[in-house]
């Protein structure tokens, strides 16, 4: 249970019912002045964690009228959590979370407009791209700090007996060129596949690949509203997905209701000589693979937009109920100070947003492919679903089983555009009204 703030024992009346406004929020004040600021972090890493709790740690012994309270959420569960939190009035001052759940809350008046609280320092060392993905009507929601790209984690030694080309991000595969590749090493017959994909969560991976392509889904008019369309540049990435997995044969179709982690033992036993992964999941290999297994990180095929990806950058943002507001928008400036940034983003395994972590060595190195994210971090854009309301929804109960069914081959292409369009937009025109 929170601590009630203590207030003055002399007060006017109006201060006292401010005060009582206040009781419950996230920051206390002590009678000597000094505060207590709450800090939510979702780190579950062991790197990570100790990551975060070390620089608590830290901001705790230079900063004596200021001290920060470590909080453990959970990814799982993170968004009711805090809705929930935030309508009893008992939500942390500092919120860590994903750039894709920041829009409810955003609009929904639960986070507070930190961008004038912040130094130019972090906002300049943060490119626009990043900053977009936490605005929202003009206002900064949420500093982006950390991100991940979706790469190709391969069976070195399969790929190199095989003879196919080795793709850089500066020679990326195209689409068609990783359907032709993936043919060529494995069509299952012999129980070997060239890909596998993990899509239990099918719709953040299609959406935010598809941007390669030139493709969008959600497209936002004159007056602000949003409508899902599904056009030829969105059908690419699906498509090759589908193909994949119900003509060539090459993508085994029981991965498809799996996560990430779920294909590792088929990967490291030789079954796929592909996973389409998150950078991060990177660690998993190192800690599991069996020794002398021989893998390496590709990029994800290209299109006619090149090497771009959708990504939701991890965030850190203010409630709005928060009475200290400034002093919690200065422990973020400690907290992703450059040299901050990369040890969060090396705990996590994951890329900093901010231009001058991204330069440091030690996330240049040949060493668990560490050298090809910077390489991609270039590319990353805002997911497209970043500001559309309703987006949770529309996911949940229209695009999800949709995607599902189509690459599982139980409906086909005409039949998942008018799931994903009319169905959707019924969807998101509630949010809208």
């Amino acid at each position: 249970m929170r601590t009630a703030r203590r207030t003055p024992r002399l007060l006017t009346a109006t201060a006292a019912a401010l005060a009582l406004l206040l009781t419950g929020c996230g920051g206390t004040s002590d009678d000597d002045g000094k505060i207590t600021l709450q800090f939510q972090s979702l780190a579950w890493q062991k790197e990570s964690v100790d990551a975060n709790k070390a620089l608590v740690k830290e901001w705790n012994a230079t900063h004596p009228d200021v001290k920060v309270e470590y909080l453990q959420g959970s990814w799982d569960s993170v968004h009711d959590q805090l809705l929930t939190s935030f309508e009893g009035g008992e939500a942390p001052d500092i919120i860590h979370d994903a750039s894709d759940d920041l829009a409810d809350f955003a609009y929904g008046g639960y986070l507070a407009d930190i961008g004038d609280l912040l130094p130019e320092r972090l906002k300049s060392d943060i490119p626009q791209r990043s900053w977009e993905t936490t605005t929202f009507g003009g206002k900064v929601y949420g500093v982006p700090f950390l991100q991940e790209p979706r790469v190709l984690i391969a069976n070195a030694k399969w790929l190199k007996e095989s003879g196919v080309r080795i793709p850089t991000p500066e020679k990326p595969w195209s689409w068609d060129e990783f359907r032709s590749v993936t043919k060529e090493l494995g069509d299952g017959k012999d129980g070997k596949y060239g890909v596998a994909w993990p899509l239990k969560e099918p719709v953040s991976a299609t959406l935010n690949l598809s941007l390669s392509t030139g493709g969008k889904m959600f497209h936002r008019g004159a007056d602000g509203k949003v409508d899902v369309r599904f056009d030829a540049a969105d059908e690419i990435m699906p498509r090759t997905v589908h193909d994949q997995v119900n003509t060539d044969k090459s993508a085994s179709g029981t991965t498809l209701g799996m996560g990430g982690s779920d294909t590792l033992p088929g990967f490291f036993g030789g079954k796929y000589a592909m996973v389409p992964l998150g950078f991060s999941y990177r660690q998993q290999i190192v800690q599991q693979a069996p020794e002398g297994f021989d893998w390496q990180v590709l990029p994800a095929p290209a299109g006619s937009e090149g090497l771009a990806q959708g990504v939701s950058p991890q965030t850190l943002s203010v409630s709005e109920d928060s009475p200290h507001k400034k002093e919690a928008a200065e422990f973020i400036d400690f907290f992703l100070q450059p040299d901050n940034m990369v040890r969060l983003a090396r705990g996590d395994w994951m890329l900093p947003t901010g231009a001058e972590a991204l330069r440091d060595p030690a996330l240049h190195t040949t060493k668990d492919d560490w050298a090809v994210g910077p390489a991609l971090a270039e590319h990353l854009r805002p997911a497209p679903a970043q500001s559309v309301r309703g987006y949770p929804e529309w996911k949940d109960k229209v695009a999800t089983p949709a995607f599902q069914e189509y690459y599982s081959g139980a409906i086909g292409l005409g039949e998942l555009r008018q799931r994903l369009v009319k169905d959707g937009n019924l969807v998101l025109a509630r949010y809208q009204r």
